[in-house]
């Protein structure tokens, strides 16, 4: 009986030295989010695209058959590439009515996410704003995409589950 006892004891301190062993961070869900601001003085829609730093990695690396470290990235120009490759391949934005061109301005870390940044300039007003994503869709059936657009001081949202992926802002 002794050894018994001895057996299911050991089984939970097994569990917790192989868990804390995992320096991996694990979240039980899989979204981004999206923000998009109207500068009205510069004529400008800024863009931020805040996505999980380890899905957002494994993605790039995936599609693009390439060693992607956006925390310590030993090659910045290299994984600002691949981020902008990724993120016109997955977002794209009509305002009223007509498509926009993005300008890539980089990213940044912040331990477990990863922010891209956007501009569209030549946006005077905006009146209607149609996006569509499909960030991290080709990596998780379960993704939400979450969207805040501002428009003169107007802030209105949309959330965005697999497999949607268009939502229209009026203003």
């Amino acid at each position: 009986m002794a050894a018994s006892v001895y057996k299911w004891s050991i089984i939970p301190l097994v569990a917790i030295i192989l868990m804390a062993a995992r320096p991996v961070i694990v979240h039980p869900f899989h979204v981004s989010v999206i923000e998009i601001n109207h500068n009205a003085v510069d004529k400008t829609l800024e863009i931020s695209c805040k996505i999980f730093t380890d899905d957002f990695e494994k993605i790039l690396a995936k599609n693009y058959k390439a060693k992607v470290d956006l925390i310590n990235p030993p090659n910045k120009a290299a994984m600002d590439s691949l981020v902008k490759k990724y993120l016109f391949s997955h977002l794209s934005i009509k305002a009223n009515g007509k498509p926009v061109l993005f300008s890539y301005l980089g990213f940044e870390n912040d331990k477990e996410a990863a922010y891209s940044y956007i501009e569209v300039q030549n946006v005077p007003v905006v009146n209607k704003l149609e996006v569509t994503t499909d960030i991290m869709y080709d990596q998780f059936d379960d993704q939400m995409n979450i969207m805040h657009v501002t428009v003169n001081g107007n802030r209105k949202s949309s959330k965005l589950n697999f497999p949607d992926a268009a939502a229209v802002f009026i203003f």
